[in-house]
C-alpha cells in the first residue's frame, strides 16, 4: 500500500564544508525552507531558553535538561516531518546553534522573511 507521506529527501553524498559562518548561513536557511520547520524551531528555541532561565534561577538541572530535550525534539520533528532532511546540527553543531539564534532573533524582530528572500535571491 503506497504511503501518502512525501518521501524524505536524500542527504547529499557529502556535507558541504564551510570556511565561515557567513558561508554556512544561506545553507542553514535553505535547510529550513518550510514555514512549519521554522515554526518548530521557534517553539524549540523558546523551550530551550525557558529551560536555561529556569535552571539559572533555581539551579535545578531538571529544568535545563527539559529545555534541551524540548528544544532539540521540536526542531528535529520539524526536519523529519516537514522538511524531510537531516538537521544541520548533526554536521555543524556550533554554527547551527548560532544560526538558530540568528533565525530566532530575525523572527522576533520581523526580519526573517526579508532575510530568506535576500539569501534565496528572490525579491
Amino acid at each position: 500500500m503506497p504511503s501518502s507521506l512525501p518521501k524524505r529527501r536524500s542527504a547529499p553524498a557529502t556535507t558541504p564544508r564551510f570556511a565561515s559562518f557567513e558561508e554556512f548561513w544561506p545553507y542553514y536557511l535553505r535547510a529550513h525552507s518550510k514555514p512549519e520547520t521554522r515554526a518548530m524551531h521557534m517553539i524549540g528555541t523558546t523551550l530551550g531558553a525557558l529551560g536555561v532561565a529556569a535552571w539559572l534561577k533555581t539551579g535545578r538541572g531538571k529544568y535545563l535538561a527539559a529545555g534541551l530535550v524540548g528544544s532539540y525534539a521540536s526542531a528535529w520533528v520539524g526536519h523529519f516531518a516537514f522538511e524531510r532532511n537531516e538537521p544541520a546540527a548533526f554536521e555543524n553543531p556550533v554554527w547551527s546553534l548560532q544560526a538558530d539564534l540568528k533565525m530566532y532573533r530575525l523572527w522576533l524582530t520581523g526580519g526573517l522573511d526579508a532575510e530568506i528572500r535576500r539569501v534565496s535571491g528572490k525579491s
